[in-house]
């Protein structure tokens, strides 16, 4: 008979961690929480230090009676859920349910990889639950839950039942909002580049660009300032009065966090926030392998630490000179420093083990789920790899007044560039905010001819070029987590939910990878801006985040901070309640007449922005589209508060 119960949060980890643990262990799933606030009401009693009050969530009840069972079968429990802070809310509440059918130690364990040296460590080295983990998700989850529960129905009232407001998600939305003004109203200003076409005593012929005019950055604002300087430049001698020459090195990037994995997994493979933490939950929790078995491949993939373990450290420097030779291993490990609010207790984002190279397992993985891997585990390699070398060549051309500038630049060692390359091109689709020209390769990526100082060159053309300056780029998803993350906004657990959320509730849509408000969202972010400018303020956001922080620490009190947030804020929404326009009893008459009942058509707001409706309501429920934005036709559907235990998207009623 198994002596141990095992409870992990995912089913998908059992199979992996059954051939870990052998048969002495009893391995059952939670599927994700069994207790949670009440959908339906409040459930948190504010007069009463905010208890909260948790129920067993829907469906769960058959998944905690089994518990219950293998409970009394065993001498030893061990709580496996994920190594975060849902993970300790989660461990918490099984463990207060089972405790009084165990008849021995109730222990918490984590794995940060599920390989065997990392479970057998785990579990032989067992502690108890941390309480300020608990306590920190616990005002978390209330947080929230106030926000959501106490500002939604004002913006039922008021708008539209059906509207939602979050203390996160009513941040990320306002950001796509001030970034779609921005864009609106921005004035593009012209600006002309001067570039040439030069030869010299050696091939091959290169370009050269306007750096300085007398002296100064040079600027030129028309066609009239163009055409001077094109004038100018007619029959002049061009002369090379500089050659500087340098070595130039690139240092590797450090391993992935979940945003920087968010962020890069949308730049090379075009994925999702969302998809990418699917995928990367899949990869973490095991894969068949054929002979293999199921295993874990990656570390887990929710943290904000760049932190490897020593364990990984030694693998890697041993895998570096036996794959690619010992001239691309440091003489030391290339260590990363961690924002400040970095969980250290987490590792980075790596493979499980180094010697599963992406091309060895290619044939079991679905091509997402290799990509993705191939990704995590060559940023991983690349990091603990020698910088990549560059000799750099600068030339300075004068004629006159004026003077251009070329760079060019020879790979003289790939260095860590030998596994993974973040190339120019993905970095300007993602931060180009200037009309720049694009061009095919970079200007330090010319290869410069060999020439001499004082050798006069050959002007072949003269390109005068109009560009006008650009607004900002809209936020595509992955821009917007970084954006969050700068802003300490939410934490690594929350970003692609978040995200979700907003899209889910057509606050925003996506065309083309990039994020639009719709009229809904402009809407519903004003009225949150104008009545509630704390709560969806994002350093007020921020602070709260870092007060998590602080009661995960130890170093603050969860009641206190709930009490420090709500005093004032109930205020707010006594006054938002007398204040809020009520967009819902406005409307606006049309021309339009029903072509059911022949009474007039207005314009009101609905759940998915304006529509056209009858006047003849309730008899006569006729309705029409106004736009891409609005769905009139369609029911509002309600959304809920909660997680899909699946895909961590929104549950809707």
């Amino acid at each position: 008979m198994a002596k141990s119960l095992l409870i992990v949060e995912s089913p998908t980890k059992v199979g992996t961690l059954k051939k870990i643990v052998g048969k002495d262990f009893i391995i059952k799933a939670s599927v994700g929480h069994l207790k949670d606030l009440p959908k339906k009401k409040l459930g948190v009693d504010v007069d009463n230090n905010f208890a909260p009050d948790y129920i067993t969530i829907r469906g769960k009840g058959k998944i905690l009676s089994e518990l219950k069972a293998a409970a009394k079968k065993v001498d030893t429990i061990y709580l496996a859920p994920d190594p975060d802070r849902e993970g300790e809310a989660i461990a918490y509440h099984i463990g207060n349910e089972i405790k009084k059918f165990a008849k021995g130690k109730i222990y918490r364990v984590s794995f940060n990889e599920i390989t065997k040296k990392a479970v057998k460590e785990s579990l032989a080295n067992p502690t108890e639950l941390n309480e300020n983990r608990v306590n920190a998700q616990q005002a978390r989850r209330i947080l929230d839950r106030l926000v959501g529960y106490k500002i939604s129905p004002i913006l039922w009232k008021k708008i539209h039942r059906g509207l939602s407001a979050g203390r996160v998600q009513s941040v990320a939305l306002r950001l796509v909002v001030e970034r779609e003004r921005e864009i609106q109203a921005f004035k593009p200003e012209e600006y002309w580049s001067i570039a040439l076409d030069l030869e010299g005593k050696t091939p091959p012929e290169f370009e050269s660009k306007l750096f300085k005019v007398n002296d100064e950055k040079a600027v030129v604002n028309n066609k009239e300032q163009a055409d001077k300087i094109v004038s100018d430049l007619e029959g002049v001698d061009l002369v090379l009065e500089a050659i500087t020459k340098k070595e130039r090195k690139r240092n590797p990037t450090a391993p992935f966090i979940t945003s920087s994995l968010q962020q890069e997994a949308s730049r090379k493979l075009n994925f999702s926030p969302k998809k990418t933490m699917m995928l990367a939950q899949r990869l973490y929790e095991g894969l068949a392998l054929g002979s293999k078995g199921t295993v874990g491949l990656i570390t887990y993939m929710r943290t904000d630490s760049v932190r490897l373990s020593d364990d990984a450290l030694a693998m890697v420097r041993e895998f570096i000179p036996e794959r690619y030779g010992k001239e691309y291993l440091p003489s030391e490990p290339n260590l990363y420093k961690s924002k400040k609010s970095a969980q250290e207790a987490h590792e980075a984002i790596r493979p499980s083990e180094v010697t599963i190279e992406p091309k060895t397992i290619k044939e079991y993985l679905e091509k997402d789920l290799f990509n993705l891997y191939q990704l995590i585990w060559s940023r991983f390699v690349a990091c603990q790899m020698v910088p990549a070398v560059m000799d750099t060549t600068q030339f300075d051309i004068r004629s006159g007044q004026y003077l251009f500038r070329s760079n060019g630049s020879i790979l003289k060692f790939a260095g860590f560039m030998k596994v993974y390359v973040e190339t120019s091109e993905e970095k300007a689709n993602e931060n180009q905010s200037d009309d720049k020209p694009k061009e095919k390769v970079k200007d330090s990526d010319r290869i410069l001819p060999e020439l001499d100082k004082g050798d006069v060159l050959k002007l072949l053309k003269i390109n005068p070029d109009q560009h006008f300056t650009q607004p900002p780029p809209r936020f595509s998803e992955a821009m917007l987590v970084k954006e969050l993350e700068d802003k300490g906004i939410g934490r690594p657990s929350t970003y692609a939910a978040t995200i979700s959320v907003i899209k889910d509730r057509d606050y925003i849509r996506s065309e083309e990878r990039r994020l639009f408000p719709s009229e809904l969202g402009f809407l519903v972010c004003d009225a949150l801006v104008e009545n509630f400018p704390e709560i969806i303020n994002t350093q007020f956001t921020a602070k709260m985040e870092d007060q998590l922080d602080e009661i995960e620490a130890g170093k603050m009190e969860w009641v206190q901070v709930l009490q420090d947030f709500y005093k004032p804020f109930k205020i707010n929404l006594e006054e938002a309640e007398k204040k809020m326009k009520d967009l819902k009893s406005q409307v606006e008459e049309t021309d339009e007449v029903c072509e059911k009942c022949e009474q007039p058509m207005v314009i009101k707001w609905g759940r998915f922005g304006k529509f056209m409706a009858c006047t003849g309501y309730p008899e006569c429920k006729n309705t029409k589209n106004l736009g891409d934005d609005s769905k009139p036709g369609e029911p509002a559907s309600n959304e809920v508060e909660g997680k899909c235990d699946k895909c961590d998207s929104s549950l809707i009623m």
